[in-house]
């Protein structure tokens, strides 16, 4: 082969050998893609637990900057008007109660033998007034007794008949006890008794503020000896759970953001130090670009709210503190919710 000929073949292999290098670059390049950088701001849930009753507050349990648990006691009322009404409501109660049980059990035996034996007492001072009536009766008919004898002894025969017939009665109500309806009545009213203690019981309860959530408190609004009510703010508590970094997407990156991947953040305020977390929210709606938002992109481009939820272990976020969001596009597809352990994981 002549030189010229084979300083060609050198050059075309040569600029072959270049071109595939470039287009296998190129075609690694575009696969890998950039990291998605997004700015924004260290947010979290912040609530104002109020009491559920009125009154002047006795005690303030905790300080701002505090770490309190959900169930934690933060303040009371003065409580002596519920402890009192709930006092009474459990009285009331146990008298119905008492009465109620009364009705229940019936007539004692004791009750039941006296009946009976007033009952036979009355049927033997029946049965003799009956007998000396008639004596009278047939001696009245001889002239051998008054006519006023006849008739007094009839009239004692008549009394003692009807106390008779009374004691009688008193003894069979004393064997059946007490009507069904008297014992109906006895238990709706006990039943509301119940339900009055259960009440007071819940005022009561009220005068104690009870933290809703685990969270730090960042303010006491009120002071012992304020009165406070169920419209009052007592505390402003920051939730420590959920804790998410708000950023916002232009609309030219929306298509490489998914629900769930996972993501790194970092703030200034730490340097090196790498939180995991995860894309938990993204908006369905378009907005302009807060001015507080540094982005590349212009202002009055449109961007989606995104919301990147973050594992904190050791509690050093803060409420607005500005951090960095990175994202790698071509991660692969994200579980339905990552949790702190799966985004680490995938956050390396």
């Amino acid at each position: 082969m002549p030189k010229k000929s084979r300083l060609i073949a050198a050059v075309v292999v040569v600029a072959a050998f270049a071109a595939g290098g470039w287009f296998y670059a190129r075609r690694t390049e575009m696969r890998a893609g950039p990291t998605l950088t997004f700015y924004g701001d260290v947010d979290i849930r912040e609530v104002q637990p109020t009491f559920n009753a009125s009154g002047h507050i006795a005690s303030m349990v905790v300080q701002e900057g505090a770490a309190v648990h959900q169930g934690a006691l933060l303040a009371t009322l003065d409580d002596t008007r519920y402890a009192a009404s709930l006092a009474q409501a459990k009285a009331t109660m146990r008298s119905l109660k008492a009465g109620l049980d009364k009705l229940l059990a019936g007539s004692r035996p004791e009750e039941i033998a006296q009946a009976k034996a007033t009952m036979d007492a009355l049927r033997i001072t029946y049965q003799n007034d009956e007998v000396t009536y008639h004596r009278f009766a047939t001696l009245a008919t001889t002239s051998a007794a008054t006519l006023q004898q006849r008739d007094n002894a009839r009239a004692a025969f008549r009394s003692a008949r009807q106390q008779y017939e009374a004691a009688k009665q008193a003894y069979i109500l004393a064997v059946k006890g007490p009507r069904q309806e008297d014992i109906d009545a006895a238990r709706a009213a006990y039943e509301a008794a119940v339900a009055a203690v259960a009440l007071a019981q819940r005022e009561y309860d009220d005068t104690r503020l009870y933290a809703p959530a685990d969270g730090v408190v960042e303010d006491r609004i009120l002071e012992p000896g304020d009165m406070a009510s169920p419209a009052t703010p007592v505390f402003t508590v920051a939730l420590t759970s959920p804790l998410w970094v708000r950023a916002y997407v232009p609309e030219r990156e929306l298509g490489h953001v998914r629900y769930g991947m996972a993501a790194t953040v970092t703030t200034d305020s730490y340097p090196g130090t790498v939180y995991h977390g995860w894309v938990g929210y993204l908006s369905p709606t378009a907005e302009f670009t807060p001015k507080t938002v540094e982005t590349p992109a212009l202002r009055t481009a449109l961007v989606y709210q995104m919301r990147i939820y973050v594992c904190d272990p050791r509690g050093q976020l803060r409420l607005g503190m500005p951090a960095t969001v990175h994202i790698d596009p071509e991660q692969p597809p994200p579980p339905a919710h990552p949790g702190c352990g799966a985004a680490h994981a995938a956050g390396g």
